[in-house]
C-alpha cells in the first residue's frame, strides 16, 4: 500500500507494510497507568487504540522521499524471510506487500538512490536485504545505506556479545557488501535533506528534516510511538536504551514543532501517520494531517 503527497519541491511517498492492532499499551509503555489510559480511551480509540483487543493500531512503514537530486528510502520496515520467532506476524514472511507498494509508487528498487536508517531497530532494516540463493544480499542494488557511526558501532558490540538476528541478516551484509556510509546524526545529504540528532529511543537515533532552511516536515522515526506520549512526552516505550534520555528529547522536540506548526511523519501512528503537534496543558495532541 502507498500514499503519496507533495511538499514543494518534494514528492513523499509512504509505503505501508504492515498496520493492525499490535501490543497492550500498558506492556509497551510500563510508566503508563491504567487511570491515565482510561482517561485519554475516549479520543485513542478507535483510530490509534483497537477497542475490540485492547491493543495499540500500529503502521509499519517507510518513506520514500524525493528530492531534485535524489530518491531515498528513510527506514526498510519489516523484510522478507527473516527469522524473527518472537514476532509470529514478521517470521519467515513472504508477501509482496512492501513491494507493490513501490510499484504503486512508480518506483522499483533500483530507483533508490539512498537508504537511511533512522536507527537500527528490527522493523527499521528489514528490506535492506533479500534473500538471493541463501545470502543475504542488499535490496536497493543502486543504494548507499546511511547509518549512524555510533549507532552501528553500538549494535556492532551488543551483536559481538550475543547475536542479534536483525544484525547478522540486514545490517552486516550492507557493511560487508560496501554499500553502508557512516555518518554522524547531525549529516547533511543536500540542501532538502539533513538529519537530527534525536537520542533516547537507541543511543544515536535521528530524525530526517526536509525542506530548504526551515523545515517543511519532519520524518520523526521512533522517537515518538504513539499519540499518548504526546499526550504525556515523560512516557517511554519498554525498548528505549536511554528512557529518561528519550522523554527530554520528545519533549525537546515536541516544544519545537508544535511552536513551528512542522507537519510530522511519524513512523508508527495509525493512518494517516501524518499529524501536527499542538500544546495540551503539561502535554501536547495530534491534529491529523
Amino acid at each position: 500500500m502507498s500514499t503519496t503527497f507533495t511538499l514543494g519541491e518534494l514528492t513523499i511517498h509512504r509505503i505501508i507494510e504492515q498496520e493492525s492492532p499490535f501490543e497492550d499499551p500498558l506492556t509497551f509503555f510500563p510508566a503508563l497507568t491504567r487511570q491515565q489510559l482510561d482517561e485519554n480511551r475516549s479520543w485513542l480509540e478507535p483510530a490509534a487504540l483497537d477497542p475490540a483487543t485492547g491493543k495499540m493500531n500500529f503502521c509499519f512503514q517507510s518513506y520514500v522521499v524525493r528530492t531534485p537530486h535524489h530518491t531515498i528510502l528513510v527506514d526498510s520496515c519489516i523484510g522478507n524471510d527473516k527469522d524473527r520467532a518472537t514476532r509470529p506476524l514478521w517470521h519467515m514472511k513472504r508477501d509482496d506487500t512492501f513491494m507493490r507498494g513501490l510499484a504503486t509508487a512508480g518506483l522499483t528498487p533500483a530507483d533508490i538512490d539512498v537508504v537511511m536508517c533512522t536507527h537500527l531497530h528490527v522493523d527499521h532494516v528489514g528490506w535492506n536485504t533479500r534473500l538471493d540463493n541463501g545470502r543475504w544480499v542488499p535490496t536497493f542494488p543502486n543504494a548507499r545505506y546511511l547509518f549512524s557511526e555510533r549507532e552501528y558501532a553500538y549494535w556492532a558490540d551488543q551483536h559481538a556479545k550475543t547475536p542479534i538476528a536483525c544484525i547478522a541478516d540486514s545490517v552486516i551484509p550492507i557493511v560487508d557488501a560496501k554499500r553502508a556510509d557512516f555518518v554522524t546524526s547531525d549529516h547533511a545529504l543536500d540542501d532538502h535533506v539533513r538529519l537530527l540528532p534525536t537520542p533516547g529511543h537507541t543511543p544515536d537515533h535521528f530524525a530526517v528534516l526536509l525542506g530548504r532552511a526551515t523545515p517543511n516536515a519532519i520524518l520523526t522515526g521512533d522517537l515518538i510511538h504513539s499519540p499518548i506520549q504526546a499526550r504525556y512526552p515523560e512516557i517511554s516505550m519498554r525498548a528505549d536504551t536511554d528512557p529518561a534520555q528519550s522523554a527530554a528529547t520528545r519533549r525537546s522536540f515536541l516544544e519545537r514543532v508544535s511552536e513551528a506548526r512542522t507537519l510530522c511523519c511519524t513512523a508508527h501512528f495509525p493512518s494517516p501517520s501524518t499529524t501536527r503537534f499542538t500544546r495540551w496543558g503539561d502535554g501536547f495532541r495530534c491534529e491529523p494531517a
